[in-house]
């Protein structure tokens, strides 16, 4: 697929994961950098990321099933819950031969598939860098959004899937200290142009695990359980404090967990961290991959 977008001038790699192709980035020799994208994003939210990087490292960024350039299958005939999201990326990795230790880059819900993935391969990891992001459960200090009640509802439902609202009002919302240009937000919209293919842009809402009867509610809690059998490794937090989701109350449940993770705040920044600073964000990243580079 030849691609026109801004800064998105990579090699379009695929595989067949769960029966479905797998768009994924690939670039670069070196240390490995797992990327892991939120909804509504795609690999394109690392974009710039990837090509600052790529020259030192081999990174690599996938878009999950039914996000991104990947295959867009209906609810019949895939599961578009945490555990499958994991189960894909585990193989995935496995297809990658992948025999390293990964460096985990989390976003939006990638921090609670790359956390599980993580719980499930200790021996795997070496280091963690989030943006705004969870891997555990609503903390008990923040009420459950009204914008995300709202995108349950079925009026909600029919928004996402019928109006792509959840992409272009996330897009148009997600950058706090400037906002982004019509071309950037076109791209975070670019794959999800007709309902079939927003699937995963509600099922991923209709995921989230609020009570004991939420499908992944029990990982989520298994995880949340867990966090400490990484307090030890490295860790830096860049956080969008205007982040109308993920706010100072998930960055406090962070800060908890890993006490020892190099913590920068962003006041002025939403959501989309990666576009409202990366400038600031590019020097911190790549200074804390030079210092840690030779842990084991």
């Amino acid at each position: 697929m030849l691609l026109h977008l801004p800064e998105y001038d990579l090699t379009q790699k695929y595989t067949s994961i769960s029966n479905y192709l797998m768009h994924y980035i690939d670039e670069g020799t070196g240390e490995l950098i797992v990327m892991l994208h939120g909804n509504p994003t795609w690999s394109f939210y690392y974009r710039r990321l990837i090509n600052d990087l790529k020259s030192e490292y081999r990174v690599i960024a996938p878009d999950y099933i039914g996000c991104g350039l990947s295959d867009k299958p209906s609810t019949n005939t895939y599961s578009y819950t945490l555990k499958q999201r994991v189960d894909d990326l585990t193989l995935f990795l496995q297809q990658l031969n992948i025999q390293q230790k990964i460096t985990l880059i989390l976003h939006d819900w990638g921090g609670m598939i790359g956390m599980l993935y993580a719980m499930q391969h200790p021996e795997k990891i070496k280091r963690f860098i989030i943006f705004n992001t969870a891997a555990f459960r609503l903390p008990k200090t923040k009420s459950f959004p009204l914008i995300l009640h709202f995108a349950r509802t079925w009026l909600g439902a029919l928004l996402i899937l019928y109006c792509n609202a959840f992409a272009k009002g996330t897009a148009y919302l997600g950058c706090k200290r400037k906002r982004m240009t019509k071309v950037v937000r076109d791209g975070y919209c670019f794959p999800y142009d007709s309902p079939a293919h927003r699937i995963a842009l509600l099922e991923f809402v209709k995921d989230i695990p609020l009570n004991p009867n939420d499908v992944s509610y029990e990982l989520v809690l298994k995880v949340e359980k867990n966090l400490h059998l990484f307090s030890h490794l490295p860790m830096l937090i860049c956080w969008g404090m205007k982040d109308i989701i993920f706010d100072y109350h998930f960055l406090n449940v962070w800060k908890k967990n890993f006490p020892n993770a190099h913590v920068f705040q962003f006041n002025d920044c939403g959501h989309y961290i990666l576009e409202d600073a990366y400038e600031e964000i590019i020097p911190l990243v790549k200074k804390f991959l030079l210092e840690t580079d030779n842990l084991k």
